[in-house]
């Protein structure tokens, strides 16, 4: 990789709106509501089919982005924004998710999408699967449960290769494909059945999508040897609460549920913790013959990642931090944004030393920003608080580059315009340095104004060129 490139992220069911525009079919997040419920929905614990009849989904018209595309493109090229890293909504190629056809008219927005980066010079970063699966694969094989879900999946991919060859050269099979464990539904359209085994049916979705993602991986540089294939990975560094063995313990076996997913994507086999603890817990994992060789043959180019914070877990269970989806005590040595999570620059710094010293792959920064209450003044964001914690991780960034040798391919924020919140389904926390006028029942203009940071950014591109 030549060149460092500097950018932004979005994701379509957070950002497109338009649910039910030109043919695209429902999909997982379209029925994640705002308010109490989205938790448990989101953990696979409340079946979306029990929710009151006013529930407020969020995700279907987003911020309006399938409609303002251009415009917005050309605010990133304003901040000068060498890589764009957007996902393709499933449902808007296969609106079941299982056709042999696609849907033409959702994969001619898509070639608008990316003719648009193209046109302002701004590299595209495809997420295939980014907290999206078809609803049509949920009702009738219970989501990626079912083994015949690779295949589909496939499919699709298959298309955007093809479609998008030598338009596209970088792409994420699956975002924070650890989230499974954590939000099952949000993450692959799982709400638990009675008798199941949560665990059991998790790392089941696990293995399938691992055997999905190595199959895509060889068929990505099958079509084009010059794509370039990673994973993504929900990051953050874990401390020990005190200097107990057992607070270390505990570390050790919660980072492994997380790089369990980048063990296989990365080596090619299944860690022998992984395999000890399915033994030990008697899970029976649907391993078929065969699968040993396809994700050998099927590990990624480089390793993308989300960092927001830092985490802190002991023997102690009191005062978790609220607002995250990771379980953490609070650090007294650390400030913490509205929502609870733990601002921790220099926990950055060790998340990416310690994911290159694992693996020696090249890794790319595709989330890291601040979600916050923007309060518009006279037609103005003084975000200086989004600036102070932009900077700030950048320079532990740039230190992880410059002092430490990690290679980092990219960077983009998270997300470069305002959108709804994925854990909450709010508007109000936003993280863009695009402000949008709407809120997270669709009231307002839409209008995009740029905020300070909008500013700072491209004055921060602007010196590395």
């Amino acid at each position: 990789m030549e060149k460092f490139l500097w950018g932004g992220a979005t994701a379509a069911n957070q950002y497109e709106g338009a649910y039910d525009i030109s043919g695209r079919g429902l999909s997982n997040v379209d029925l994640l509501p705002s308010g109490e419920k989205r938790s448990d929905v989101a953990k696979g614990i409340l079946d979306p089919k029990d929710l009151p009849a006013d529930s407020i989904y969020p995700a279907r018209e987003a911020v309006g982005g399938y409609y303002h595309y251009k415009e917005d493109i050309a605010l990133m090229a304003e901040m000068g924004f060498e890589v764009y890293r957007f996902s393709i909504s499933w449902s808007r190629i296969f609106p079941h998710g299982d056709e042999i056809k696609t849907n033409e008219a959702g994969l001619k927005y898509y070639d608008q999408v990316i003719a648009e980066c193209l046109k302002h010079q701004i590299e595209p970063l495809v997420t295939i699967s980014h907290f999206d699966v078809p609803q049509g694969l949920i009702e009738k094989y219970g989501s990626w449960r079912d083994r015949r879900l690779v295949d589909f999946y496939l499919r699709y991919c298959e298309t955007l290769f093809k479609r998008y060859r030598g338009k596209v050269r970088y792409w994420l099979t699956f975002n924070e494909i650890n989230m499974v464990l954590h939000l099952p539904y949000l993450a692959a359209g799982i709400t638990f059945r009675p008798n199941e085994d949560p665990l059991e049916v998790c790392y089941t979705v696990a293995h399938h999508e691992l055997v999905a993602s190595a199959k895509a991986v060889s068929l990505a540089h099958m079509i084009d040897p010059a794509n370039k294939v990673g994973c993504m990975l929900a990051a953050g560094c874990i401390y020990p609460n005190t200097p107990d063995p057992k607070d270390s313990w505990q570390v050790v076996e919660e980072e492994r549920k997380s790089y369990f997913f980048t063990d296989v994507q990365v080596r090619g086999y299944y860690p022998g913790y992984a395999k000890a603890m399915f033994a030990k817990k008697q899970l029976k994992i649907p391993i078929e013959p065969g699968d040993a060789a396809i994700l050998q043959a099927g590990v990624v180019d480089f390793i993308s990642l989300s960092y927001y914070n830092s985490r802190v877990l002991g023997e102690a269970t009191k005062e978790n931090t609220a607002g995250n989806v990771f379980s953490s005590l609070k650090n007294p040595y650390l400030k913490a944004s509205e929502w609870g999570w733990q601002i921790d620059p220099l926990g950055f710094r060790i998340t990416l030393n310690q994911i290159y010293d694992r693996y020696q792959k090249p890794l790319f920064v595709v989330e890291n920003g601040l979600g916050a209450t923007d309060v518009l003044e006279d037609d103005q964001i003084k975000d200086d608080y989004r600036i102070t914690y932009l900077r700030d991780h950048i320079d532990a960034l740039q230190k992880s580059r410059y002092e430490d040798g990690v290679e980092i391919w990219g960077y983009t924020t998270w997300g470069c315009i305002d959108l709804i919140s994925a854990s909450t389904g709010e508007l109000k926390k936003r993280y863009g340095m695009v402000y949008v006028d709407l809120d997270e029942n669709g009231h307002g203009s839409g209008k995009r104004l740029r905020k300070k940071s909008f500013y700072w950014y491209q004055d921060w591109i602007k010196q590395q060129k």
